[in-house]
């Protein structure tokens, strides 16, 4: 039996508020970290999500969802007095989503857990301080013990609105990971102009082994020292396209940590990609941020050979 090393998955958690073309709102819980998390846990990777909710109705409904997908929370999640964040999104007509935020992002110090064995990092919590500074912390630490890190910096440029700066501060974490997820939206707003291949030269002077670049129903780039491909995206009747890009990543990851990053040749890049495709495939077909489980998917996922 195959044993997957823990992921911790450290940023903000937060309550979606989804409001439809027609005016209806649902909540539901998100955050791109929390997505991510769920969807690794729901990939059968074993998962801790280190946030902070708030002590509130909300709050409780976060923690039912992760808890109800085996998502683990450190003691210190829960800060009482505190409200529980929220982004509000405004879907169109297609099912594509802008949002509005109310949130704060503050983190206390902490170590990584001492069965950690890969750590995700991305989203505000990696844009916002004061909570940023420990974020950075814990990716130090996961350097020092030579750890895998991903990163998507998944930009809100209405939050993080100087793109100068939204960019060196990419840099700065992106400068400790092994995989590195933008979308087509973060290249435009991080550095107009740049193509996918232009960001991939760059990142992969690093320590970075594997840049993927999506582009929602276009597909995605991905790029190694060896090579690069890119690959379509699945067809899926979409309903709203609401924590697909988290989908992607989770699925990418747990590819990855069945299959490592020794072989990032073109036909393995095309196989982990085309995984990540599937999973993100079952997300957009749903409402809201509801990442598949293994049995959603394929029976044999991911074939990689």
């Amino acid at each position: 039996m195959l044993v997957r090393p823990r992921f911790v998955v450290v940023g903000e958690s937060l309550v979606d508020v989804v409001v439809t073309p027609a005016g209806e709102t649902r909540r539901a819980p998100g955050g791109s970290p929390l997505n991510v998390a769920v969807g690794l846990s729901r990939l059968d990777v074993p998962t801790t999500l280190v946030t902070e909710i708030g002590d509130d109705a909300l709050g409780r409904l976060v923690v039912d969802h992760v808890l109800a997908s085996d998502v683990a929370l450190p003691p210190g999640s829960i800060v009482p007095g505190r409200h529980t964040s929220t982004a509000t999104a405004y879907l169109d007509a297609s099912g594509a989503a802008t949002y509005d935020f109310d949130l704060a992002w503050e983190l206390e110090p902490r170590a990584l857990p001492e069965e950690a064995g890969a750590l995700h990092v991305g989203s505000l919590g990696t844009a916002l301080r004061p909570g940023r500074d420990q974020v950075l912390a814990l990716v130090e630490e996961a350097t020092r013990r030579e750890l895998l890190v991903s990163y998507d910096p998944n930009a809100r440029p209405s939050l993080t609105p100087d793109p100068g700066q939204a960019w060196r501060d990419v840099r700065e974490v992106a400068a400790a990971a092994s995989i590195v997820k933008l979308s087509d939206e973060d290249l435009g707003f991080l550095t107009p102009g740049t193509t996918p291949e232009e960001l991939a030269r760059l990142l992969l002077q690093g320590p970075t082994r594997l840049v993927v670049v999506t582009s929602g129903g276009s597909g995605a780039w991905a790029f190694s020292a060896e090579a690069q491909v890119h690959v379509a995206s699945r067809t899926s009747e979409v309903v709203d396209t609401v924590g697909a890009g988290d989908s992607f990543m989770a699925a990418l990851l747990a590819v990855v940590v069945e299959h490592g990053l020794d072989d990032l040749t073109a036909p393995r890049l095309q196989q982990y990609v085309e995984a990540a495709h599937e999973a993100a495939a079952v997300t957009v077909s749903r409402l809201g941020a509801d990442p598949p489980r293994r049995s959603d998917l394929p029976s044999g996922w991911p074939v990689v050979g």
